[in-house]
């Protein structure tokens, strides 16, 4: 072990980015006080470290206009390891946000100066709207492209904004978090409904047009998970899991109505204990947001305002970076062979398709380039589980810029790369999120890959001396006159297993 690596060297593993330096945010909320140590500050952001206290700063601050004493020593106390933890990782840059309990509380500023002395970094102490735009961009940072309204609801507030093409409206906030409703109900879920239409009124946001409403925050995540659990849904990540709101809406009916009449709540024993009692008042406030918005869908953001404040420091070039083509870049680069021979496969893959005559749009293109780059990512596996390591790694990694049915897609693809067209290591429930014509192409892209690679051995240069042609009926694979040596019984099996994904009967390797 000494040999690779001493005490007194830099800690970084050969497995980190090179040259990365950790970027850390700590977000002081009024429930929670959480740090997140990034890898470096990127469009995709991979957590290094990740750990939450449960402080509840904000409760009974709407009774009060205080911060109780013995809450603020919780979160001083944590706040003191998670400086040490900063050291440890030689954190860079530390960014400090502070919401609701902190904006409100008269108490705040002795609480503030300690945490900056502390952590040897200052304070932000967002403003409603500030907080509702940084959500909104935590939104946009995982889901390019998403359209509709941002809720983030948190312990003392509940903040919205709207997002289109690229960009959120001013936003709102409401005295709706799930801690001060909880006080101001007096611990009624029913209450906490009728006061969250209550001041829902003011919103000049939920107009009642429909579309998709974007849920952020522990407790919503929570509601979205008992929902994963009660369906069977094949994954339990919650970014980008989206639901019909109607179905959403009935699940937080019926929470609100049994824990009102005493009872436990379907689903209570999948929530996590730190948020089991606070989740009727999150699905209260939610039934409501769903009904004033008459929205279609819900779909849930795992990345809220710390990822959206990192999102909003990056420059305009660095935003429009594609989320998941960069991870997928790095992958590539941290776990590949050659990290070269992924932009071979790329064109290898797009030969292909347009020999054979099937197009693709432009997301079915992104999602082949990301296959492409995270096609060599097992090798170092066994080879009897490589195929179930990658699919692992792609369907319940922390991926963002991927839906679910996406995600479906890349597993099915590396599946069949790694473990042939006759695989059964994927449920037909997860297959199913990407529907039958999804996994018919990633059979094919798969069946691609089985041909390229004992062709180049993950290395590159040989692919594209290839080529693909398509005449009389008859799949055409042809090689070069120096590699001729490289047609085989090997490599025919696997081009007539290609050819047959793609429905044709006959094919050929030709040198020239």
């Amino acid at each position: 072990m000494n040999q690779y690596w001493g005490v007194d060297a830099d800690p970084t593993a050969q497995g980190r980015i090179k040259g990365a330096r950790p970027v850390a945010v700590l977000d002081i909320g009024s429930n929670s006080v959480r740090l997140v140590v990034y890898e470096r500050h990127a469009r995709s952001l991979t957590p290094l470290y990740n750990e939450k206290s449960s402080c509840a700063l904000g409760r009974g601050l709407a009774q009060t206009g205080r911060i109780a004493y013995e809450n603020i020593d919780r979160a001083l106390t944590a706040i003191q390891r998670f400086a040490l933890v900063c050291r440890l990782m030689k954190v860079g840059d530390t960014f400090i946000l502070a919401t609701s309990a902190v904006r409100d509380a008269s108490n705040s500023q002795a609480f503030v100066t300690a945490v900056e002395e502390i952590m040897n970094a200052k304070v932000s102490v967002l403003s409603g709207s500030e907080e509702a735009h940084y959500a909104a961009l935590g939104a946009l940072s995982g889901m390019p492209g998403f359209t509709g309204l941002v809720g983030d609801l948190g312990g003392g507030s509940l903040e919205m904004s709207a997002i289109a093409g690229g960009h959120d409206s001013v936003g709102e906030t409401h005295e709706l978090g799930v801690i001060r409703i909880q006080d101001d109900s007096g611990n009624s879920p029913q209450k906490a409904m009728a006061l969250a239409k209550q001041r829902l009124k003011a919103s000049k946001l939920l107009t009642g047009q429909g579309g998709a409403f974007c849920a952020i925050g522990g407790t919503w995540r929570s509601l979205a998970k008992v929902h994963q659990v009660l369906r069977d849904y094949p994954l339990h990540m919650v970014q980008h899991y989206s639901v019909k709101a109607a179905d959403m809406l009935k699940l937080c009916e019926d929470i609100v109505s049994a824990t009102e009449a005493g009872k436990p709540w379907v689903g209570s024993e999948h929530a996590s204990s730190g948020r089991r009692d606070l989740v009727p008042y999150g699905a209260a406030v939610l039934a409501e947001v769903l009904k004033l918005g008459k929205f279609d869908s819900v779909v849930f953001s795992a990345l809220g305002v710390r990822e959206g404040y990192l999102f909003g420091k990056l420059d305009e070039t660095e935003r429009a970076v594609d989320p998941l083509i960069q991870m997928a870049e790095q992958m590539s680069v941290l776990r590949s062979r050659s990290p070269a021979h992924a932009t071979d496969l790329i064109d290898f893959t797009a030969e292909f398709l347009t020999a054979i005559g099937i197009g693709e749009t432009e997301e079915e293109q992104r999602l082949r380039k990301v296959a492409c780059y995270l096609a060599d990512i097992a090798w170092r596996g066994h080879p009897d589980y490589r195929g179930e390591q990658a699919v692992d790694m792609v369907a319940y990694g922390s991926t963002t810029g991927v839906d679910h049915p996406g995600r479906a897609f890349l597993a099915e693809v590396l599946a069949v790369r790694y473990m042939g067209l006759k695989h059964k290591s994927i449920s037909q429930a997860l297959l199913n999120l990407a529907g039958p014509a999804a996994n018919m192409k990633a059979r094919l892209i798969g069946a691609a890959f089985r041909v390229a690679y004992p062709m180049s051995a993950a290395m590159p240069g040989v692919l594209p001396r290839t080529g693909f042609d398509l005449e009389g009926g008859r799949l055409k694979l042809y090689l070069p006159q120096d590699l001729a040596f490289l047609d085989g019984e090997h490599l025919r099996g696997r081009l007539d297993q290609l050819a047959g994904v793609a429905g044709i009967k006959a094919t050929d390797v030709v040198a020239r």
